[in-house]
């Protein structure tokens, strides 16, 4: 049996506790008994933010973007399509920086779209531009989703 993993749930924000082993099985959350995992980026606040790059023991992509930027309408699609093939390994995050201007500042993000991998609260990979699901999906493996 492997190391427990720390996974904050999408739903309530509660730091739920499991088995590696478990990832895989639809886990649900301790507190609201909802699924641990839903297949789609979750839209966050910066306190939602710092609570799941800095609780979760998954790496953790994030799309930094902005409404009114083209590029990032149209990789949303694509970004949508990665969470389905990334989770349960990876929890995915959208920040909208018109929202959350403090963490585009926070995190130096100067084009948009930009993806950046967080691992145990820290970034270790960051790329700027829109991708499609298929290179989003490689990227994210090649830098942290084992």
């Amino acid at each position: 049996m492997s190391d427990p993993v720390h996974v904050v749930c999408p739903h309530c924000d509660a730091v739920n506790r499991l088995s590696a082993e478990r990832l895989a099985d639809q886990p649900v959350c301790g507190k609201c008994a909802k699924g641990l995992f839903v297949a789609r980026p979750l839209d966050v606040d910066s306190a939602r933010f710092s609570k799941h790059i800095g609780r979760n023991d998954i790496p953790v992509l994030v799309d930094f973007w902005a409404p009114w930027c083209g590029p990032c309408k149209m990789m949303a699609p694509a970004y949508n399509q990665a969470a389905q093939k990334l989770e349960p390994k990876m929890r995915l995050l959208k920040v909208d920086t018109e929202q959350a201007q403090e963490l585009g500042a926070r995190y130096n993000i100067r084009s948009i779209p930009t993806m950046a991998l967080f691992l145990n609260g820290k970034e270790i990979a960051r790329k700027a531009g829109a991708m499609d699901a298929g290179s989003i999906v490689a990227w994210a493996q090649a830098h942290g989703a084992k």
